[in-house]
């Protein structure tokens, strides 16, 4: 149970309810919505991070669904892997992700972001060796954006468990 109530859609903005809408009513976004100004550009940016930009799609989730196993936040891990196999991850990937480094299903660019995400959230910044791992597969903008994925995601991790958002069934909100 959510650690403060969901905000009522009801008692919304137009413009709020309009995002509410486009986001299934999803508990996260409830719970954002009590901050109109903030959800709309929590949005934005996660509009940009998931369907703009460079980064290979797969890659992307990957990050992000590592992330989520990282911080702990079974809401994401259940929502980027249904999302991630949307766009190409394999369900060998999404399995093999807890312990990735063991694993043979995953090519060297995303063994070199998967090995940047783990440093990421982990330690206070990669070391140079795993930064010029990734450097070396991606565009410079590829960089960035995976970079800003990683913390955008750390940051809806806590996000989720601060609040203790409550999961929901993923039909519910993932099409």
């Amino acid at each position: 149970m959510a650690r403060i109530d969901y905000s009522d859609p009801s008692k919304a903005s137009d413009r709020t309810r309009e995002i509410l809408d486009k986001n299934r009513n999803a508990n996260i976004f409830r719970m954002m919505a009590h901050s109109p100004s903030y959800f709309e550009q929590y949005c934005r940016l996660g509009g940009a991070i998931r369907h703009k930009g460079e980064l290979d799609p797969i890659v992307r989730e990957l990050a992000i669904t590592r992330t989520g196993i990282l911080c702990e936040a079974p809401y994401e891990i259940i929502a980027h892997k249904r999302i991630g196999k949307n766009v190409g991850v394999t369900d060998a990937q999404n399995e093999a992700l807890e312990n990735w480094q063991a694993a043979d299903c995953f090519d060297e660019t995303q063994r070199a972001a998967l090995a940047f995400t783990d440093e990421i959230v982990k330690l206070k910044k990669p070391t140079d060796a795993t930064f010029k791992a990734i450097a070396a597969r991606l565009t410079p903008a590829a960089l960035v954006e995976l970079q800003l994925s990683i913390g955008f995601y750390i940051m809806t991790s806590k996000f989720l468990e601060t609040f203790e958002i409550d999961l929901q069934p993923v039909t519910e909100v993932v099409g």
